[in-house]
This record gives structure tokens, sequence and C-alpha cells, in this order.
């Protein structure tokens, strides 16, 4: 049985994973034979939104304790990850990617990445084994590993950005997966589009299968 590791970013789309991204993703692990270990880095989140009315609340969170409530407790901390005990590492999205493991949101293709999510994609990619990335995580890969094909959907200056990293952009529609010319990295656009939960679905859905191909 192939073994994910999934990365998640906090919980919620505006501060932290996006919930229908990462739930849907790890159904469709399962559902396509696979199994996987949920990690976050043990890290503060950037800032706390109130999700019904939009705005920033005076509060705390950490990233792992957040996380833990979409893995019903059962989470590690990214540090602990060891690349050889995966087949392949997966990140949903959410704003959470770049606010908490990166600062993408706030300097774009500038921006610095945590530390864990480096080592985690550094590691997997040196032992070319695949990568995955749904909606916005793909921006931490182009980052992390420059000269590589990705994408966010269709966004002109999200893509514009990305290709400021040293990767390149390609434009893409609902459920569409791009897989690098020359490396085993996956990425999807999701909630990149004005997607809706069936899409999303199938998004999460042909990521995992491309993955899971990659590697029979």
């Amino acid at each position: 049985m192939k073994k994910f590791a999934v990365v998640l970013s906090g919980n919620g789309v505006y501060d932290g994973a996006e919930i229908h991204e990462a739930t849907l993703t790890l159904l469709a692990i399962k559902k396509l034979g696979a199994d996987y270990s949920i990690f976050a880095p043990d890290i503060a989140q950037h800032h706390v939104v109130n999700h019904l009315t939009g705005e920033e609340m005076p509060e705390t969170r950490n990233v792992l304790v957040e996380s833990a409530r979409i893995a019903r407790g059962k989470i590690s901390n990214l540090n602990s990850f060891n690349a050889r005990e995966f087949d392949a590492l997966i990140f949903p999205g959410g704003f959470g990617v770049a606010k908490n493991l990166s600062t993408w949101a706030f300097n774009g293709p500038d921006c610095k990445v945590n530390s864990d999510v480096e080592k985690a994609i550094k590691d997997m990619s040196s032992l070319q084994k695949p990568i995955g990335a749904l909606c916005i995580s793909p921006v931490v890969i182009a980052k992390i590993l420059g000269n590589v094909e990705v994408t966010i959907g269709q966004d002109k200056a999200t893509a514009e950005a990305v290709e400021k990293t040293g990767a390149r952009h390609v434009n893409t529609t609902h459920g569409d997966v791009v897989r690098d010319s020359h490396r085993p990295i996956f990425t999807t656009p999701c909630y990149m589009l004005d997607a809706d939960i069936v899409q999303i679905a199938d998004g999460a859905e042909n990521i995992v299968k491309a993955i899971l191909a990659e590697l029979s």
C-alpha cells in the first residue's frame, strides 16, 4: 500500500488549510487504495480570521493544533517527517500555505518558506519521490525547486509571480493536473478557480490518481 504524507497549514481557508481540499484529498487517497499520515509545523499562525465576517480576530492560534481539528487529532509535527518512510508528499491549499507555511501572501516570489516545509520538499525531491500541490500550494513548490512546471489555474498576476521564482506556469481548468516534464511534481488548481465542491473532489482525485500512476 502506497503511503502519502499530507501537510496541512491550519484549519480554514482564510488563515489555514482549505478544509474541502484537505478532506477530499484524504478521501481520494483512501478511496484509491493508498494510506496517509498527516503533518503540520508546530508554529504560530500568522493571524486568525473570523470566517463569518472575514475580519481579523485578536487571538493567537497554533498551526499544528488547528490542523489537528481536520486530522481528528491524529497528526504529527512536520519536524518528525522522514522522506524515506513515504511514497509521496502532498499539500492541500488554503491561505495558510501563503501565510503560515510561507510568507507568499506578503512577499510573493521573494517569500520565505518554513524550514520544515522546505526540508520535506527538498528531501522528497532528492529521492525523486512524487510531490503534489493543490490550489495556491504550488507557489511553495516553485519557490523551493525553481525550474519546475506548475499550475495555479488561470490567475494572471499569480502566474506571473510564480514565473519570477524561475518556474514555468501552465494555464489549466477544473480537474486538470500538470506534471513537470523532468520531475514527479504534480499540481492542480482547485479553488484558485471559481470552483464548486464537486470540481474540488475531481481535482483532488485526479492528482492522487496521477501520483499513484507514477508510483505503479
